[in-house]
């Protein structure tokens, strides 16, 4: 038996979170056949999991607690296998903390079991960069034709049930978040590879507007390092990272050489590359397959995405732009004064007079989306007195606005309307889906189909 089938086997287990996403399908039907009883506990409805529950219909070994969590669920149990964002100081850890019960996270048990089995961990995080970078380096491993795996915050993806084509000289490759990264802390372990791309302010509601605690957390993927490790960084958080006292010194890349032709745009990307090829680089492979494999990446879907020119008009899907920094660099890239920008969403607690000033100078019009964010967004935005005293933004938007809309087919007509032949059409929500969506993911796919039907 395989150590991670007996560290499972014949143990009642409670799964905190089922969700949509299908990474906790996922696990619950790694764990199932393997566990003794699995507890499935979530706060939403039976009703609001159906699609969830109707895949884990064949197993008769799963009781569900749903619409709510019960303390007992997280007592009499042998271990607790907590989901991503679900905070640390919750009831529900402490009551299985109170009892005795050990509790993991799902992407952590994976990079153990699959560092125990002998195949290398390349984990990359930030706050902005991360999916690009971990499929990035995915895709150049596949290429120059190494058994490379991708998980972690992958959509739909069990990194869990990964593990049963897990082999000795294989390369794991996990696209990391805070939350999962928790996880790491608690396991004491950090990637053979760690890739730290930046920090910005982000989940601010989570962290409670503070910053070294998001921080924190964040720094685990490389607190556990070991000598034979390496720590990639990108420039602008290296020397933050420098003062927490990591175990390594970080490497800060050199930018790749301007010959290098990328498919994907923007300064941004090429400095997502860097880091990439200097991943690459540690884990062996050669100059060669670095750049073919770079130069040949297409991108990740949802990230600065063109998907089709329609009577003139380029329209691109930036969707997983959750925060100001993200739509400044997709505004940044595309050098266009004549954007009709889609955006809008629930508030995370960030600074938007960026955007706001950067929206002033780029964008014919703007069309929002209705929320809390976008409320925000609509007010005047105070600045310093020096800054009205030398004429510089007030940081109130004054680009042309329709909206808010409570729907994306309303919000993209209606962008779709204002477009002239030349002009740009942007979705960079730059706020959470929160509210008028089931996630990221569900605003993905419906600003896709809206598109595909033109």
């Amino acid at each position: 038996m395989k150590d991670y089938e007996d560290f499972f086997k014949g143990k009642k287990i409670t799964l905190l979170g089922l969700g949509l996403l299908g990474r906790g399908v996922g696990d619950a039907e790694f764990l199932a056949p393997l566990a003794k009883e699995l507890i499935i506990t979530d706060k939403k409805t039976k009703e609001e999991l159906a699609s969830s529950l109707k895949r884990l219909r064949k197993f008769t070994n799963i009781r569900y607690t749903l619409g709510k969590h019960d303390l007992a669920d997280f007592r009499d149990v042998d271990m607790v296998i907590k989901a991503a964002g679900v905070a640390l100081d919750s009831p529900e850890i402490a009551a299985a903390r109170q009892a005795g019960v050990p509790v993991y996270m799902s992407t952590a048990l994976f990079a153990k079991f699959a560092m125990e089995a002998g195949a290398t961990i390349v984990g990359v995080t930030g706050t902005r960069g991360k999916s690009t970078v971990a499929h990035m380096i995915h895709h150049a491993f596949v290429q120059a034709g190494k058994r490379a795996h991708l998980g972690g915050n992958i959509r739909g993806k069990s990194t869990l049930a990964m593990l049963g084509d897990v082999q000795e000289g294989d390369i794991c490759v996990l696209e990391l978040d805070s939350w999962q990264l928790q996880g790491f802390g608690e396991a004491r372990i950090s990637p053979n590879i760690a890739v730290f791309t930046n920090f910005m302010p982000d989940h601010l509601n989570y962290y409670r507007s503070d910053m070294n605690t998001y921080f924190a957390d964040k720094a685990n993927i490389f607190k556990f390092q070991r000598p034979g490790d390496v720590l990639i960084v990108g420039a602008s958080v290296a020397e933050r990272i420098r003062v927490a006292n990591p175990p390594l010194d970080p490497i800060v890349p050199e930018q790749i050489s301007r010959k290098w032709k990328l498919k994907i745009i923007g300064e941004h990307n090429r400095k997502n590359a860097s880091l990439v090829a200097t991943a690459l680089q540690a884990a062996g492979l050669s100059d060669e397959e670095i750049q073919e494999g770079i130069e040949s990446f297409e991108g990740v879907e949802g990230r600065l995405q063109f998907l089709r020119e329609i009577n003139g008009v380029k329209i691109y899907n930036d969707n997983n732009a959750t925060t100001p920094e993200a739509t400044i660099a997709a505004l940044q890239t595309l050098q266009e004064t004549r954007i009709i920008l889609i955006l809008g969403g629930t508030d995370k607690g960030l600074d938007m007079r960026d955007l706001i000033s950067l929206i002033n100078q780029r964008c014919k019009a703007v069309v929002l989306l209705a929320g809390s964010g976008t409320d925000s967004l609509l007010q005047a935005i105070p600045s310093s007195r020096a800054k009205l005293a030398t004429g510089q933004a007030s940081y109130k938007l004054q680009a042309p606005t329709r909206g808010p809309f409570n729907s994306l087919n309303q919000a993209t007509s209606a962008a779709l309307e204002l477009a002239k032949e030349g002009d740009v059409v942007l979705f960079s929500p730059a706020f959470a889906s929160f509210g008028m969506f089931k996630n990221e993911y569900d605003r993905n796919d419906q600003f896709l189909a809206l598109i595909r039907k033109l």
